[in-house]
């Protein structure tokens, strides 16, 4: 099993241990600042809410979200990569900050040396939804319509390199279509476009668009990873309808700035990890389609590292480029 797949599966991981002198004062000592690099209403902050509000209970400080979503994620990332490295300013990043290292030209920060890793905390399946006014009910209508009329069907993102970018690059350069790319500032923006028929279709994080499904507003045609969700068991997969072997999941990894002492990321950790098993958050994640994962710093090291190297080769496959 290689580390990737491992480390998916592993569930969540021990706990670090920290410096009894830590552990018992000190940090934290002020409110900490959760920064998303998102538009609110997307699947990094409904991850982010419970983890946020636990930690809060736990650390007896508060753990406050905050919005700034723009440039593919790079906004966000670069404000953590330049504060300072004491732990009270985390970010959660999801998969585009190793897509965006192959992706875009020239970045403000190194993706792997300016952040220091905490865990990686869940992953979720895409799914790929229209609007439930679109004709399109089954994949297969909808990969016929992409090959009769290249272009002419628009797909939204939550921006330039994410996950909901690439993957229908990558499945579209392998069954032989071509869409027009419509991105927006997170996923949440990107929904309303879709309730609006601005676009044609979106591979979304389950999260985001799971009420709209129920809703029946927006109709599921497929989940993107190998196996069914849990959440949406009568959806099939795209390895099932269209696309073998076809497996993209979005991941959702907690940083913080480079030079944040050991003590402080191995605390982070273990809150982090104890947030999300809390009983309440848990029975909120799992609802929601993720599966937390609880990752250790170092095996986030290592998986960032190998997804670099995995989303270069789909960029470069599938000629990808940012608007």
């Amino acid at each position: 099993m290689n580390e990737r797949r491992r480390l998916l599966a592993a569930g969540a991981a021990a706990a670090l241990p920290w410096p009894r002198a830590l552990a018992q004062g000190g940090y934290p000592a002020k409110p900490i600042r959760f920064v998303m690099p998102y538009a609110p209403g997307g699947s990094s902050e409904i991850l982010a809410r419970p983890i946020a509000a636990e930690m809060s209970k736990s650390l007896g400080q508060n753990v406050f979200i905050e919005f700034k979503p723009g440039g593919g994620t790079t906004i966000g990332a670069d404000m953590i990569a330049k504060s300072a490295p004491d732990g009270y300013s985390i970010v959660m990043m999801l998969t585009a900050h190793a897509v965006n290292a192959s992706l875009m030209k020239k970045l403000p920060y190194d993706t792997v040396k300016d952040f220091a890793s905490i865990t990686l905390a869940a992953t979720l399946p895409l799914v790929v939804v229209v609007n439930a006014a679109s004709p399109y009910r089954t994949m297969a209508e909808l990969v016929a319509a992409m090959r009769a009329s290249p272009g002419k069907l628009n797909y939204a993102s939550a921006g330039p390199g994410n996950t909901s970018h690439l993957s229908v690059e990558y499945f579209g350069s392998v069954v032989g279509a071509k869409l027009t790319h419509v991105p927006y500032k997170g996923s949440g923006p990107a929904i309303v476009g879709l309730l609006g028929r601005e676009v044609d279709l979106m591979f979304d994080s389950l999260s985001s668009s799971l009420p709209q499904i129920q809703a029946g507003k927006f109709r599921a045609l497929a989940v993107s990873t190998l196996n069914r969700s849990s959440v949406l068991p009568d959806v099939p997969t795209i390895h099932e309808t269209v696309l073998k072997d076809f497996d993209v999941s979005v991941w959702y990894a907690i940083l913080a700035a480079a030079g944040t002492p050991a003590p402080i990321v191995q605390k982070l950790n273990a809150e982090v990890i104890k947030a999300m098993n809390a009983p309440e958050a848990r029975q909120r994640i799992e609802a929601a389609g993720y599966n937390i994962v609880g990752s250790t710093p170092a095996e986030l090291d290592t998986f960032i590292k190998a997804e670099i190297v995995r989303w270069a080769k789909v960029v470069k496959d599938s000629g990808a480029t940012v608007n």
